[in-house]
Order: C-alpha cells, then sequence, then structure tokens
C-alpha cells in the first residue's frame, strides 16, 4: 500500500510502498477514502526532521539526554549507532481522515466490517491507504455525511475540544486568534454552540473564509483591532480567547490578555512560545489552559491501545465522543467544512501538496488526499482479510495491542518467600538442523531500535548474509528497516515471516509479552529460533515453548548473551579448576526510566522478567550450575512485579550461592555493572564488561563487550550443526527468573491465546 512519511533525517516528503498493517483485537483495519493535512503540525514535523542537528537536539533535549547516557555507559559507537538507526527511520504523517472498516479486532464493539467510520491518532490515522486504528477512536459517519466532510472529524474535535475548555455558552463573546484550519473549525464550533465569534488573522484566505461563515473577522492591527473587540463586546472584552495560532513568538498569548475579560478564559490550542509577562495576567485574574489534543483519552495507553473507555457519566467528552460530536454537526447541517477544502491531491500526488505547506508558495486552508476506490477490493483479494483474521493480535515494535491489558493485577506487598525452581520438562539434546534447514535464510520479527542498531551488526558479523524479509505490526517501520539495512522483502505480521519457507531462522525481537508465543510457533515449524530475552512470562509458555524445542527440530538461543561475552569466557576458564563453591555478587545500577517506559507495563513483565533474567543466566553460566532455589525482595515503590529495586538471591546445584542486587539509581561517574565471584584463593571480578581482574591482576580490557556478536556467532554454529549448544542452560536460567517472581509474591501477566499474525 503507499503511505506518505517523512524521514528523520530530513529530505523530501515521499510516498512510499509499505506492507498493510496488521490489527490488534483493539483495532480497526481502515481502507482509506480521504484525509485531511493538518498543516501546522505536520509542517512541524517536516520542517525539524529537514533541520541540522543541532536544531533537533534543541527541540529534543530529553532525547539528547537519553544520547548521552548510552555513551557513558555504553561507549559512543554504540550510541552514534543508536542515533544513526533512528535518523534513518520514516516519520508516518497525518492523523485525521475516513474510510471503510475491512477487519475489526474482537475487542472492538459497535464497529462492523463495511462501516464508514472517521479515524484519528497520529501514528496510527496517517495518510495510508490502509489504517490501523485504535477501536476508540473510529466513530461511525452517520449518513448523509460525505467521506471528505467526515475526514474533518478529528482536527475537528482538537477545536472543539478547546473550546469545551473555555467553559462557555450561548451568547458568550468568544475570539479566535488565528484563523488557519483548527481556528476556522473553533469558530465555526463555537457559532454552532449558540456563542459570538470574532476570528483575527493577518492573511486575506483566512479572513474572507472566516468572514463568510458569520464570524467577525478582524485583520491583526495591534490597538484598533483591540479597540473593536471591545467595542464589539459591549466594552467589557471576550469571555474566552482561543489560541489558534503557531510560531515560536508569545505575542498571541500576549495578545489574548488585551482582549479578554477580567477573569476570562484563554485556551491555548495551537503550538506558540509562552515567553510570558505577569502583569496582565494577574491584573485581570486570568485563567490560562493548554488544550492536549482531541480531548480526554489521548495520550493515554489504556484508552488508545488497550480500548479502556471511560464511563461517560465519569469523562462525558473523551476523544472519541469529541469525534462523535462533529460528525452528528455535519449530520445535522450546523457544521460545514466544505469551503475549508482548498486543495485536493491523490495520494500519489502528496509531495506537492507538503511543498505549498513547506513554501507557502500559494494560499491555503484545508488540504485533502483522495485515495483510489479500489484499494479495498485489491487488498480483500490480495492479502488476509475476512473472519479468520479478525481478532488477530499485533505485535511489532510499535506495541502489542493487548485486550485484557487494562485489566488490574493486583499486587500487594507481602513477606519474601523461598521458591524451588520447579522441575523442568526433560529436553532432548538437541538434534542437528534437519536438512534444508542450516542457518543461512533469516527471517526477521520486530524492526526496532535495538534490533538495528545492535542484533542486526551482531549477525552480519557472525556469519547470516542471506537476510529474506523483515515484519512489523505496521509494516511501515518494516520497510523502512528493511531499506535500511539490506533485507530482501518486508512484511507486516509475523505469520507472514512464520509461514515462509524460504526462511531458516527466526529473530524474535518483539515486545515481552510476544516472545513465547512467536518462538514456539516457529520452532513448531521446524524453523530455527532466536528470541530475545525473557523467553516467556509464565510456566505455562515456557512449557510449551521447551515442548516446541524438544520435537520441532530447529534449535533455540535466548539473547541472554553476557555468558558469552570475553569477560564472562574468560572468568569461567579461570573458576574451572577451583577447589569449592562460588559465592557471587552482581550489582546492577540500571537506573530510572519514565513512567511511561515499558518496564512500567504489566503486562511486558516489568524489571525483573525483562532484565534480571540476564544477570540469573549470568551468574548460572559463572557457576556451571543450575538454580535450585530462589529468594526474592522488592522495594516499596511500585506493585511488586513492577519494582524498579529488587533482590534476588539463587542457590546452584553446586552450592554456589549468588546475590543479584538491582537498583535504578544511577550515580554519577558509577558504571552499570559490577560483578564479583569468590572461590576458596579465587577473586575474579568483572567492571561493567570493560575490563576483567582474576586475583588482582587484570586479565582483559577494552571497549564495552557483552557478548553480542560472540553470541550470534554460537547461534550461527548450533544452527549448522556444529555446536551442540546451551539451549537447556538458557531454558533453566528462565525458569529460574520465573521463580523468583513468584517468590516476589507477584503474580506474571497472562498473555493474549493469539500472538503475532
Amino acid at each position: 500500500m503507499k503511505q506518505v512519511v517523512q524521514a528523520a533525517s530530513g529530505g523530501a516528503v515521499r510516498v512510499v510502498d509499505v506492507p498493510v498493517p496488521v490489527i490488534g483485537p483493539t483495532e480497526v483495519l481502515v481502507a482509506t477514502v480521504a484525509t485531511i493535512v493538518s498543516a501546522g503540525t505536520e509542517r512541524a514535523v517536516t520542517t525539524l526532521a529537514r533541520s541540522g542537528l543541532l536544531t533537533k537536539a534543541r527541540a529534543r533535549p530529553d532525547l539528547v539526554r537519553k544520547v548521552a547516557e548510552k555513551a557513558r555507559t555504553d561507549g559512543l559507537i554504540p550510541a552514534a549507532r543508536s542515533v544513526r538507526d533512528r535518523l534513518g527511520a520514516d516519520v508516518p504523517l497525518g492523523y485525521s481522515g475516513c474510510g471503510r472498516v475491512v477487519e475489526v479486532g474482537s475487542a472492538v464493539d459497535r464497529i462492523r466490517p463495511g462501516d464508514l467510520v472517521a479515524t484519528g491518532g497520529a501514528g496510527r490515522a496517517n495518510h495510508a491507504e490502509f489504517q490501523a486504528v485504535p477501536g476508540l477512536l473510529c466513530a461511525r459517519v452517520p449518513g448523509g455525511v460525505d467521506p471528505g466532510a467526515a475526514a474533518f472529524a478529528t482536527i475537528g474535535s482538537i477545536a472543539l475540544h478547546g473550546l469545551r475548555l473555555a467553559e462557555v455558552g450561548p451568547g458568550a463573546k468568544v475570539v479566535v486568534v488565528g484563523l488557519g484550519l483548527v481556528g476556522q473549525l473553533a469558530a465555526r464550533l463555537a457559532l454552532a454552540s449558540g456563542c459570538d465569534v470574532a476570528g483575527i488573522d493577518l492573511a486575506d484566505l483566512p479572513l474572507v473564509t472566516a468572514e463568510a461563515s458569520g464570524v467577525r473577522a478582524l485583520r491583526e492591527s495591534g490597538e484598533a483591532t483591540t479597540a473593536a473587540v471591545r467595542a464589539w463586546s459591549r466594552g467589557r472584552g471576550a469571555d474566552a480567547v482561543l489560541i489558534c495560532a503557531a510560531g515560536r513568538s508569545a505575542e498571541p498569548v500576549m495578545r489574548a490578555t488585551a482582549l479578554a475579560r477580567d477573569r476570562a478564559q484563554l485556551v491555548v490550542v495551537g503550538d506558540v512560545g509562552l515567553g510570558l509577562l505577569r502583569a496582565p495576567f494577574y491584573d485581570k485574574e486570568l485563567t490560562l489552559r493548554f488544550a492536549r489534543s482531541y480531548g480526554p483519552g489521548r495520550y493515554e495507553r489504556g484508552y488508545e491501545e488497550w480500548g479502556v473507555d471511560y464511563p461517560a457519566g465519569q469523562v462525558r467528552w473523551t476523544e472519541g465522543r469529541n469525534q462523535e460530536a462533529v460528525l452528528d454537526l455535519l449530520a445535522a447541517d450546523r457544521l460545514r467544512v466544505d469551503d475549508l477544502v482548498t486543495h485536493a491531491f491523490p495520494i500519489d500526488a502528496a509531495p506537492r501538496a507538503y511543498e505549498i505547506v513547506a513554501t507557502r508558495s500559494e494560499p491555503y486552508l484545508g488540504i485533502r488526499f483522495d485515495y483510489p476506490a479500489s484499494a479495498a477490493s485489491e487488498r480483500v483479494g490480495s492479502e488476509r482479510v475476512g473472519s479468520e483474521r479478525v481478532g488477530s493480535e499485533r505485535v511489532g515494535s510499535e506495541r502489542v495491542g493487548s485486550a485484557v491489558a487494562g485489566a488490574a493485577l493486583a499486587h500487594s506487598a507481602g513477606p519474601t518467600r523461598d521458591r524451588s525452581v520447579s522441575p523442568r520438562p526433560r529436553v532432548p539434546r538437541q538434534r542437528s538442523a534437519p536438512a534444508g534447514r542450516r542457518g543461512s535464510r533469516v527471517g526477521w520479527i520486530g524492526a526496532g531500535t535495538f534490533s538495528g542498531s545492535v542484533l542486526l551488526p551482531a549477525f552480519r558479523a557472525a556469519g547470516f548474509d542471506q537476510l529474506v524479509t523483515v515484519a512489523s505490526a505496521g509494516g511501515r517501520s518494516a520497510r523502512a528497516f528493511a531499506d535500511r539495512h539490506g533485507f530482501a522483502g518486508a512484511v507486516a505480521g509475523a505469520d507472514a515471516v512464520l509461514d515462509d519457507d524460504d526462511v531458516d531462522v527466526v529473530v524474535i525481537a518483539t515486545p515481552h509479552a510476544t516472545h513465547a508465543d512467536l518462538a514456539a510457533r516457529a520452532l513448531e515449524r521446524g524453523r530455527h529460533v532466536w528470541c530475545e530475552k525473557p523467553l516467556a512470562l509464565s510456566l505455562d509458555e515456557l512449557n510449551r515453548v521447551e515442548k516446541a524445542a524438544a520435537t520441532g527440530g530447529g534449535v533455540l538461543v535466548v539473547g541472554y548473551n553476557r555468558r558469552f561475552s570475553p569477560a564472562v569466557t574468560a572468568a569461567r576458564a579461570a573458576l574451572a579448576d577451583r577447589d569449592g563453591p562460588l559465592t557471587l555478587s552482581y550489582r546492577i545500577a540500571a537506573g530510572p526510566v519514565p513512567a511511561d517506559h515499558w518496564y512500567n507495563d504489566r503486562v511486558q513483565g516489568g524489571r525483573l522478567l525483562g532484565e534480571v533474567c540476564h544477570f540469573v543466566d549470568t551468574c548460572a553460566a559463572l557457576a556451571g550450575s543450575e538454580v535450585d532455589t530462589v529468594t526474592a525482595l522488592a522495594g516499596r515503590e511500585a506493585e511488586l512485579l513492577l519494582a524498579p529495586d529488587v533482590a534476588v538471591t539463587l542457590r546452584h546445584a553446586d552450592g554456589s550461592l549468588s546475590a543479584i542486587s538491582y537498583s535504578s539509581a544511577r550515580p554519577r561517574g558509577v558504571r552499570k555493572e559490577h560483578l564479583e565471584a569468590l572461590a576458596g584463593s579465587r577473586h575474579v571480578r568483572i567492571d561493567d564488561y570493560r575490563e576483567l581482574v582474576i586475583d588482582g591482576r587484570s586479565t582483559w580490557k577494552g571497549p564495552q563487550d557483552k557478548g553480542h556478536h560472540a553470541a550470534a556467532a554460537a547461534f550461527l554454529r548450533m544452527c549448522r550443526g556444529s555446536d551442540t549448544g546451551v539451549t537447556a542452560e538458557l531454558l533453566a536460567s528462565s525458569r529460574a527468573t520465573l521463580a523468583a517472581a513468584d517468590a516476589l509474591g507477584a503474580e506474571v501477566p497472562r498473555s493474549p491465546a493469539r500472538l503475532g499474525s
């Protein structure tokens, strides 16, 4: 399908061919009829993309801090590789459209295939022939509303939410500063609500268009304009001012203070500067509010990704219900938008539209993209659409849309418990690769930053040189990943990789909740599997993977890379002749993560299952002995499974003891990982995988090496039958990590039954 994108590294807007996205249970697949360009928002995206690195850094200091931290902890080369990978990505454009429903997720109510719906959601409702849209951001279009008009619903919701925050009703005097597309819609919605509306702008086209709709149109001219607003409002000033302008200057906000009455509401809807003076706000005791996009629910994972709606009795106007309100006004002919469209282009000509937006070579307001009517029929005829796909889950670099993710898991703090590691099913010695499966042809599932900047370079260096296809849920990131890294093809959804007979090796680098299902299905098909950690988030999942590994014929490796690092390899050799059990101490200063990080998503298993598993495996590798007993404690800062600070102790079968102290602290000057091992007269210390010290003497030192390259090389040898492999040890470490979660008293997340389609 065709999609409009902007490369993060700059250049012109492009129309690219990408796979049709795969939907999750809370999503809807829509064949697009029309989309509307939100010029202000999209111009900001394209302008930033085309700017230099210094400008990008000034615009996103949060990302600069992340890069600096990565450089400090992982080194300059990995940090630079990560930046290059991000800059190589394509940014999808668009967020407001309309189309016909092709496919409906199992958790979506009130929408059926064939419905005409308005769509919303940046990153989902794109300028693309097909959109995978959250069900709560799809609103059925009433009869009689033209699809081109319905495509305005989401942009209209932005204006409507700003108007709601202004708390005005019939007879109120409302001023709209900035009569671009959002400003025009805000003015018309205020008129439809019974308000008297004045609009202010500098350009002719916005003023003429606003006046034709019944707005008192005023050209900005300083004091004369203020005087006109005063006269119009009987000397009081406006009851509310909606600031719909865009730009770096704070002048639109400061102008609003002169236009407003005492104790009026000022609502910032557009992206404006905020270098404000206190006195004008204080003198009139003005209320300054900021409208967050389309309304309650925006940027909230529970609402947008997991499909958990707010009760109407508690939150009457969510972003989805704002869409419905705009559509109802269109249906009642109380809102008109047809005259706002100044330009219409077929999707193929989208770059021309963005030239107009960037250069302002022509006056414009609304720009509409139209899509070929044959798109849906071609999709139905050529790809997987139908009842067998309804309710399939979505996986990939973007997200997992779990229908059950909104359900609360109650994790109350309790006393620590010892947990013996449950006996694992017998896993026969790994068989050699079956005929025709020699580990040459790679199918990659998940096109995230880690995949491109760390994992794939390691696989290339190991000798995996036949890159067949890459999959992501939405398809767009897979296409960009394939172009950037030399894959022959790109697809949407994991099934296209699992079912491809040209693929020998499946690499799984998707969100954690999908790992076990994808690994088991790939192994059952006889594929060799590399699965990033964690392998499983429950014992049932792990048992299924072990069974598939024992019977499928392919080899299995989990991405526990530290055991393959030069430091751990040399330390194991030094400790091989020890005369007693080990005592291991592993301290990790992992650092804090933002509140919206996936580590804080219970569905993905938290830090214990998602990262501490690495250290459990490293201790088992150094001890050369499986874990038989686990105890664990968590701090009090969060529910048990998501605790940022965890202490885990392990007793190994040979009597060795390991203590893992995982902290969310990261003091300056302190490296992330420090490991010490004592046994009789032997002392081994590993300093952040940069140095190995044995009995007081530095025996290895170099750039940080956590073993990714060596792990990939070992995997290739296993695929080709020249290495007996470490599958049983990796499975045992996975089982020990699950025992640690059980020892906390934490419920492990329940994954959906089927993932990765």
